[in-house]
C-alpha cells in the first residue's frame, strides 16, 4: 500500500510535538503550510492604566515652539536659567514649630545647597520676603505643619515671583527610611524633573530647578528627583550605587515626601490681595480620574 492509500489528493503529514511523540494526520490536498511552520504567538497587548489612558491636554508643552522658547526667556527664572544668578534658598515654617517639623527643615537643607534654615519667630511673611531679597535669597520655602505634622510647603521665587502653595503628605524622614544610605555629603546632587508637560506643570517644574546649582558635582553620586504623577510630586533623594561598569543601583538617603499643588500665585507671597493664576478647586477640576493639570 502506497502513501496515497485513501486515493487521491490525500496525504500522511507526520507531526512530533515537543515532546518528540510522532503521530499520523490525515490531511487532504497539499501539505498545509501551518504544519510547516511554528503557530505565532498573538502580540502581547499594552495594559490599559491612567496614565496611558490620560485625556489630552491642548496646554500640553512643545519645547520647540517659538511661544513657548520666548515665554523661557522672559519669564521670571530666566535670570536663572541665563546662570545670572546662584541659588540661595530660605527655609524657615510656620510659628512655633515642633520637633519633626524642625528636623524635617533641617534634613532638606542638606538636600538644597546653600539653603539657610531660620525661624519666624512670629514675624510675617510680608516682613520676611523684603529682608530676603535685601541678602539675595534667590527662593523662600514655608514649612507648615498641623499637629506637629509637617502637611504644607510655599515656594517664593524672588524677588519677582510666582509663589506656590502645595500640600505636603507621605513626609518620611531619614530614621524611618528602611535601607538608608550614609548621611548625604556637600556634592551639589543631579537634578531629575519628570512630566511636567502642561503650561501648569513646566513653570512648576522650572521653580522646582532653581532650587539646585547649575552645574552638579558627579563626583558626589546623588540626585534629586522630583517625579510628577497623576498631579502628585514625588520627592526622593537617593545615591548611585556603581556594582561594576555596566551595573548601577541606587540608595535612598532621605528624606522623603509628596506634594500637591494648591495654587500658583503671580508674584511673591500676598495671601490678601495676591493674584491668582490657578487655583485646584476640587469640585470642579476633578470631574474624571483621567485628567490631570500637570
Amino acid at each position: 500500500m502506497g502513501d496515497n492509500w485513501l486515493g487521491c489528493g490525500v496525504q500522511q503529514v507526520l507531526i512530533t510535538s515537543a515532546k518528540s511523540t510522532k503521530m499520523w494526520v490525515i490531511t487532504s490536498g497539499a501539505p498545509q503550510e501551518h504544519l510547516r511552520r511554528p503557530k505565532l504567538a498573538p502580540p502581547k497587548a499594552i495594559p490599559k492604566t491612567i496614565e496611558n489612558q490620560r485625556v489630552y491636554d491642548e496646554t500640553t508643552v512643545d519645547l520647540n515652539d517659538e511661544e513657548v522658547a520666548f515665554d523661557e526667556a522672559t519669564d521670571e527664572f530666566a535670570p536663572y536659567f541665563n546662570r545670572q544668578t546662584v541659588p540661595k534658598i530660605l527655609i524657615t515654617t510656620s510659628d512655633r514649630p515642633r520637633g519633626r517639623t524642625v528636623r524635617f527643615c533641617e534634613q532638606l537643607s542638606t538636600v538644597i545647597p546653600n539653603s539657610h534654615v531660620y525661624y519666624r519667630r512670629g514675624l510675617a511673611l510680608k516682613r520676611i520676603i523684603p529682608q530676603c531679597i535685601a541678602r539675595d535669597f534667590t527662593d523662600l520655602i514655608v514649612i507648615n505643619e498641623d499637629r506637629k505634622i509637617p502637611n504644607g510647603l510655599v515656594l517664593s521665587h524672588l524677588p519677582d515671583g510666582p509663589t506656590a502653595h502645595f500640600r505636603m503628605s507621605s513626609v518620611r524622614l531619614r530614621k524611618e527610611i528602611k535601607r538608608k544610605g550614609k548621611e548625604p555629603t556637600e556634592h551639589t546632587p543631579e537634578v531629575i524633573l519628570n512630566n511636567f508637560t502642561t503650561r501648569l506643570g513646566h513653570p512648576v517644574g522650572r521653580m522646582l530647578a532653581c532650587l539646585f546649582p547649575h552645574s552638579p558635582q558627579f563626583i558626589g553620586r546623588q540626585v534629586a528627583t522630583f517625579h510628577n504623577q497623576r498631579d502628585y510630586i514625588f520627592f526622593r533623594f537617593h545615591r548611585y550605587i556603581f556594582k561594576s561598569e555596566k551595573k548601577v543601583g541606587i540608595q535612598e538617603l532621605g528624606p522623603r515626601f509628596t506634594l500637591k499643588l494648591r495654587s500658583l500665585q503671580k508674584g511673591t507671597f500676598d495671601s490678601k490681595f495676591g493674584e491668582y493664576e490657578w487655583i485646584h478647586k476640587r469640585r470642579e477640576m476633578d470631574t474624571s480620574r483621567r485628567k490631570f493639570h500637570l
